[in-house]
């Protein structure tokens, strides 16, 4: 038995040197190794030799089996290397990868261009939750239990007193709760509304709402600021006008337009041939407001102004749908 052992390494030296693959090497396996392999047949030999020769059998059977299982087991991972090394070939003839440059979105872009001008006129940026009480997004703000607002159709209620904003008018009164004057501020955010989607209106759109409240702040300190702004924004040439409106939360309350960038003011399809563009509304804060955040109106004014940033970047860029922002086509994307 002892030759067959010397034979039965020799033989399995041989044809491992002759293994080319994996599946090749597993034959090997199966024969020496396998449940009814070569191993398996000198362990039932080994119950029939002498007693005084068995202890030195299995020994010499022990390490027999301990070599062929290492040396699959290297040849294994030879193999293995091998494919590795196969797969990560790169064929120069074969065209590269183009991987396109990201770049922001136009409101992300238009965001950070409102942002930094009002930052550069020493407003700070604040922000506050997008999910609110009935009390931040209208109480405070001197809309009426009875205005069409509140109604379930007009915002997103989601239990009891508790919604969607629909306006970032509410980081106003979280900030003017906590601190005192003075206040120079900007509120960016998505607000949220039930309205229809179509060309011009979105159940999601973002707003960038000011505040600035102090002692003697007055309707021209807020008409210079967003004039200031409306020349930066679209151009040195771009005039502003102010009319007469309604706010609940201003007294008084004003909207402000420029004149037509397409056009020049001289009248165009775009600005329904008046020269002027609505894009903001603005305001001096109503006294009832301050009143319900603890601010005395005899001794404090100030001025609050919201716009649309989705207008703003659409009269910037002269894009006429609001759906193509959120649609995420690249050929849209690519132009900004």
């Amino acid at each position: 038995m002892e030759n067959e052992i010397t034979n039965a390494r020799n033989s399995f030296m041989s044809e491992l040197q002759g293994a080319k693959d994996a599946e090749s090497l597993e034959s090997i396996r199966v024969k020496y190794l396998g449940r009814k392999g070569m191993m398996a047949g000198f362990m039932g030999k080994l119950a029939l030799a002498d007693k005084e020769k068995k202890p030195a059998l299995g020994k010499e059977l022990n390490k027999l089996k301990l070599y062929i299982q290492e040396e699959i087991n290297r040849k294994k991972d030879e193999f293995l290397a091998d494919r590795d090394l196969e797969s990560e070939k790169t064929d120069i003839t074969m065209p590269g990868f183009f991987r396109e440059s990201g770049r922001l979105h136009p409101l992300t872009g238009v965001l950070n261009e409102i942002n930094d001008i009002f930052i550069s006129l020493g407003f700070q940026i604040a922000e506050g939750p997008e999910i609110e009480k009935e009390f931040y997004n209208f109480e405070a703000l001197n809309i009426p239990l009875e205005h069409p607002s509140r109604d379930a159709f007009d915002t997103f209620y989601i239990k009891g007193n508790t919604l969607l904003r629909s306006h970032t008018s509410t980081v106003q009164i979280r900030i003017m709760e906590k601190k005192k004057p003075p206040i120079q501020v900007i509120m960016p955010g998505r607000v949220y509304r039930p309205d229809a989607v179509d060309a011009s209106h979105s159940f999601m759109f973002h707003q960038v709402e000011g505040l600035m409240v102090d002692k003697g702040i007055r309707f021209t300190d807020l008409k210079g600021i967003l004039n200031l702004f409306t020349k930066r924004m679209f151009g040195e040439k771009t005039m502003t006008r102010f009319r007469p409106s309604f706010f609940p939360f201003t007294e008084p309350s004003a909207e402000v337009d420029i004149s037509c960038i397409i056009c020049n003011g001289k009248g165009c399809r775009v600005c329904s041939h008046s020269g002027w563009l609505e894009i903001l509304g603005a305001g001096m804060v109503n006294p009832r407001v301050f009143e319900m955040v603890g601010y005395s109106p005899r001794k404090f004014t100030g001025f609050a102004f919201g716009m649309g940033v989705e207008r703003i970047t659409m009269l910037k860029y002269g894009i006429d749908d609001i759906r193509l922002f959120f649609e995420n086509d690249i050929r849209f994307l690519k132009q900004f």
